[in-house]
């Protein structure tokens, strides 16, 4: 039996910790251009799925089967780093 862990971004939305493949805060990541030009092109092809109506601390970068998604948390990077590690 495989034991599969999961990880709670916020308001119901939960990920599998073998689809992650990094864990951002937003506030830093998105003054560099190629986070910002990654961000945009993620948006464009519907891979983006914003977990909370409050202001956001970080995103998720995830991929199964080939597929990107990015989740965008109110959560702070931290907070799921530590949550991750349980």
């Amino acid at each position: 039996m495989i034991n599969e862990m999961y990880l709670h971004l916020g308001n119901d939305t939960v990920i599998r910790m073998d689809e992650i493949v990094g864990i951002f805060d937003i506030e830093n990541a998105s003054l560099s251009k190629y986070t910002k030009y990654f961000l945009g092109q993620s948006t464009k092809r519907d891979e983006v799925f914003n977990v909370s109506y409050e202001m956001p601390k970080s995103f998720i970068v995830c991929q199964s089967h080939g597929k990107a998604t990015v989740y965008i948390s109110q959560i702070s990077p931290q907070t799921l780093l530590k949550r991750a590690k349980k």
